[in-house]
């Protein structure tokens, strides 16, 4: 099965970018945009030089629980930046929301709790919550991963994106911004 069609029929339509937008990301900005394969996952990831962003990590499940995705992880951490990554909120009747946050709990994610990410899709015409994860090696401060979250919206997420889908997302200020009442940690309680 072709790497999309893995992503496609795992994630939500509403997160998914067009299969044209991605291959248009690897290709032109292939500095930054990476695609790291094998037969049983697909990682989709920006690496700038002061972090690194995961749009899509997808493991199979005929390969789940046996450490490919701390595998992936760890390869990434090696390069000793702050990795950060979207997640949907948890949905106690979707038992992989659950599942995904545990596995990046352990993996020593940490929620920023301060950071208020809402976007319109441009696929559904909904906003969609999302909540931000990440890694920090060195501490790095929820005021640097929203720097980091900010960039990544304008380099990635809004790259060419009125040619892919007829329209542009939000400008970024209306889709991120730091909260003067910090939400529930929801790693916490997984």
């Amino acid at each position: 099965m072709h790497w999309y069609e893995k992503l496609n029929k795992y994630f939500p339509i509403e997160e998914m970018k067009s299969k044209e937008h991605m291959e248009t990301l690897l290709k032109e900005r292939g500095d930054i945009y990476h695609k790291d394969e094998g037969q049983y996952h697909v990682l989709m990831y920006a690496e700038l030089d002061k972090f690194i962003f995961i749009d899509y990590l997808f493991v199979s499940k005929e390969s789940r629980g046996q450490g490919l995705g701390h595998k992936v992880i760890e390869k990434l951490k090696q390069k000793d930046k702050p990795i950060i990554l979207e997640v949907e909120p948890v949905d106690y009747e979707d038992s992989d929301t659950e599942k995904r946050l545990r596995f990046y709990k352990r993996e020593g994610f940490e929620h920023a709790a301060k950071i208020g990410y809402e976007r319109r899709s441009l696929a559904t015409n909904e906003v969609n919550k999302m909540e931000i994860l990440y890694w920090a090696p060195h501490n790095e401060s929820e005021e640097i991963i929203f720097e980091a979250m900010k960039k990544t919206y304008e380099v990635i997420h809004t790259f060419k994106d009125e040619e892919f889908y007829g329209q542009s997302y939000q400008p970024v200020e209306e889709v991120l911004q730091i909260q003067e009442k910090q939400e529930k940690d929801m790693l916490k309680d997984i």
